[in-house]
């Protein structure tokens, strides 16, 4: 495929599919399409998909998807760590969490990779068909409609404003998309008492890597292994981050320290506020996915906590949901309403569902209310079940994070050539 030449200002650019947002939904959509011969472009409105907290938690559903494309090794070379179990630690003592190796699938496992390297791998391989693009540093600007239909969307590039007319536009653009605002669909909020502050700490000492989270002092602290940094998280209470700055980073720092010892040596990487970054969890949903010419996906369809790490996988499978029921519709242009619905009919109810258990979690974890300033308050039957987690509930949640409430497979066809078989012009 030729190298990607930003539109002109004011030029109009058909397609039977545009993708707003290059993320795991967006992208791996638009690879589905691309492969099923389908016309997409996919916008990213960043020059490029480095963003430092992104999820990275990728699941054994996720994995088998990448086996049934034939992706699966080179991706596994791009993955940081692989984990067939999890641990909790509570108060300095290990607890045995969900485990993986009895699912049904290839990869046995979780991996942590760098969600960057995924959309990179993706884009790569989706560019190898000739009738997918990805647009980046290119922003939707607004809904094209025509009556109650949406048309294609507005895009602010590189060279300036342009249009792209579609078949389909698909909102894959995050929990902050600004598509669902104009579209007029209706958010529902669920109250979460929780934001989490990111930030690097070098490596230096021994930390146990396939310890989930850890929670001392009724705080809880997030590690994940980057090689020579831990990508880390903790927990705060919603609202409560100005206090925290007002106690000074020396104290931020002992916070950190106080939970997990081995990270004193690095933790004075910290000198600046401006080195961590707050993520206001958000846990929503809309009520109506469908409208004709425009269909959500991913989070902006349904915002998932951190909690269980499933928010990346379930956008992979509601993508995987949409190729298998739309490529056939938008190759053969006899796409109608009825079809869009049929992906909220399918995704919605394990969305709703995995939902439901991250509320629950929530107020085991975190208690109903939200005080800026104090600790979590683990609450003392969590404790003791954790104390006394069964096998039959490791195995269960190993199962409900590992595959998801609905687990998607490849059924879309493969049409489009690559370029070795591609006929000469």
């Amino acid at each position: 495929m030729d190298e990607f030449q930003p539109p002109a200002s004011g030029a109009s650019i058909t397609t039977r599919c545009c993708v707003v947002g290059g993320g795991p939904a967006g992208l791996f959509l638009g690879y589905l399409l691309g492969r099923a011969g389908v016309e997409v472009i996919v916008l990213e409105k960043h020059k490029d998909f480095l963003r430092d907290f992104r999820g990275d938690t990728i699941h054994p559903s996720t994995l088998e998807l990448m086996h049934e494309l034939g992706l699966l090794d080179e991706f596994l070379s791009i993955a940081d760590k692989h984990f067939e179990s999890l641990k909790l630690n509570f108060e300095g003592q290990d607890v045995e969490g969900p485990y993986f190796t009895h699912l049904p699938t290839k990869c046995k496992f979780i991996t942590f990779a760098p969600q960057w390297d995924f959309l990179n791998m993706l884009a790569r391989h989706a560019a190898e068909f000739p009738n997918f693009q990805v647009h980046m540093q290119s922003k939707a600007t607004g809904l094209i409609f025509d009556g109650d239909q949406v048309v294609g969307v507005k895009v602010e590039g590189v060279n300036g404003e342009y249009k792209i007319k579609a078949d389909l536009v698909v909102g894959a653009d995050g929990r902050g998309s600004d598509m669902r605002h104009e579209a007029g669909v209706e958010i529902v909020e669920k109250g979460i008492p929780i934001d989490v502050l990111w930030f690097r700490v070098s490596k230096a000492g021994e930390v146990t890597d396939n310890t989930l989270a850890r929670i001392r002092d009724g705080r809880m602290l997030i590690t994940i292994d980057r090689g020579d940094y831990f990508q880390t998280g903790m927990i705060i209470h919603k609202g409560s981050f100005d206090d925290l700055k007002q106690e000074g980073l020396e104290a931020f720092r002992k916070r950190v320290v106080d939970i997990l010892p081995a990270l004193s040596d690095g933790i004075n990487d910290i000198d600046s506020w401006d080195k961590v970054r707050l993520l206001t969890v958000q846990l929503n949903h809309i009520t109506n996915w469908a409208r004709p010419g425009l269909l959500f996906i991913g989070d902006a369809a349904h915002a998932m906590s951190p909690v269980g790490g499933v928010g990346v996988n379930l956008a992979v499978q509601d993508a995987v949901a949409a190729a298998n029921i739309l490529a056939d519709p938008l190759y053969n242009g006899t796409l109608t309403l009825s079809d869009l619905k049929r992906v909220q009919q399918r995704r919605e109810p394990p969305a709703l569902h995995m939902q439901r258990l991250q509320v629950f979690a929530h107020q085991r974890l975190f208690g109903g209310s939200s005080v800026p300033g104090k600790p979590i308050s683990i609450s003392w039957p969590l404790r003791k079940i954790a104390g006394l987690l069964a096998p039959i509930l490791r195995r269960k949640a190993g199962k409900i994070i590992g595959l998801g409430l609905l687990q998607e497979h490849i059924e879309c066809p493969s049409r489009a050539p690559r370029p070795a078989e591609a006929p000469a012009k």
